[in-house]
């Protein structure tokens, strides 16, 4: 009797707190539909952070199904389900330690490395700028190098078809190669021009300039003396030199200035007929010595043109800025960055060098 009388009881009590339960939760979703008509006036998402949807999977999960479905208004049962899922997969997830798949991009350092090679250099082959690479610390195939190439338009095989030119000659030997000519210098002696001929060398690599004594007419004994000048074993201008390029001028036709060159290892390099540009590192020196210095002048005398061509000869070694070299040929004076610009003038001020001497 008194156990039928408490299970009454306890049924009693459990179904008074089921209904206050439930018109708990009718309340609380009545508020939520009230929340959503405001959200939809004003067209607005329900837009949830990571730890939000975390703290309500986390309540989600004690629910049943059934109460999952009767309880839920502001999202689906599956969406608070599949938010569960989400975080226990991101939980295990391991693709952060994962290694990219696929083959490895090729950074632009070795594109722009791989062009600036074949452009340099035709006769190279994929094969070959690729060991040049491998040597510099780079990791890429032979097979990536031939791709780049033929993408931006190069054949990856080596032109064997190339020439060497003019140029790239000179280059390869500028520091055994020298080269010489003629240029006139018109005086005025006794109201008449006389035409003067000066003879000079020049090194190709250094520009270096040497001026052989003056005559005004050379001849071919003339030319024997400066070759044996040149040649000098202690200090010839051409020690240490293979080649010197001349043009086709008579005097250098002489047996004595081609056997002496000769017999010191030097051989005479004669270029085609009108042909200048073989010969432009002295035909430019021409320009500058004549356009700096002698179309300024009027010279009387060789004594007056030896002392100029001295003149400039100091300028143009150890005070003038060769654009070519972008530096002096072999600086004279002391540099002090902090002293007082001066300027140095030779031949009454027709060349001029500024320069910070040190006191």
């Amino acid at each position: 009797m008194k156990q039928q009388l408490w299970l009454t009881i306890i049924t009693w009590l459990i179904y008074c707190i089921d209904q206050e339960l439930y018109r708990a939760i009718d309340y609380l979703k009545e508020q939520v539909r009230v929340l959503i008509e405001q959200q939809d006036k004003q067209k607005k998402r329900i837009l949830l952070t990571n730890r939000q949807r975390l703290r309500v999977a986390a309540k989600a999960k004690r629910l049943s199904r059934d109460m999952l479905d009767k309880t839920t208004v502001l999202f689906t049962p599956d969406t608070v389900i599949g938010w569960y899922r989400k975080l226990i997969a991101q939980k295990y997830d391991g693709s952060i330690n994962r290694r990219n798949v696929g083959r490895p991009q090729i950074s632009k350092e070795i594109i722009t490395l791989v062009i600036q090679f074949k452009k340099q250099n035709q006769r190279w082959g994929y094969q070959k700028i690729t060991d040049q690479l491998i040597y510099l610390g780079y990791h890429i195939s032979k097979s990536a190098v031939k791709n780049i190439l033929i993408e931006n338009g190069f054949d990856p095989e080596p032109d064997l078809t190339v020439r060497s030119t003019w140029h790239e000659f000179i280059q390869s030997h500028l520091d055994v190669l020298a080269a010489c000519d003629f240029f006139t210098v018109e005086l005025l002696v006794n109201r008449t021009l006389v035409r003067c001929t000066v003879f000079f060398v020049i090194e190709l690599a250094s520009r270096k300039v040497f001026f052989a004594p003056i005559k005004p007419e050379p001849d071919g004994n003339y030319m024997s003396q400066i070759a044996r000048i040149l040649t000098d074993c202690e200090d010839g201008f051409l020690k240490g030199k293979r080649y010197l390029i001349h043009d086709r001028d008579p005097l250098y036709n002489t047996d004595g200035f081609t056997d002496i060159l000769k017999d010191t290892g030097i051989k005479p390099l004669k270029l085609p007929a009108q042909s200048p540009d073989l010969n432009a590192y002295a035909e430019r020196f021409v320009k500058s010595v004549k356009t700096e210095c002698l179309d300024h002048l009027i010279l009387s005398s060789v004594d007056q043109l030896e002392y100029v061509l001295e003149q400039y000869s100091q300028y143009y070694h150890h005070e003038r800025i060769h654009q070519s070299l972008g530096r002096i040929i072999e600086p004279k004076y002391k540099i002090d960055c902090n002293a007082e610009i001066r300027c140095i003038e030779r031949l009454g001020g027709l060349l001029k060098s500024y320069h910070r001497l040190a006191a």
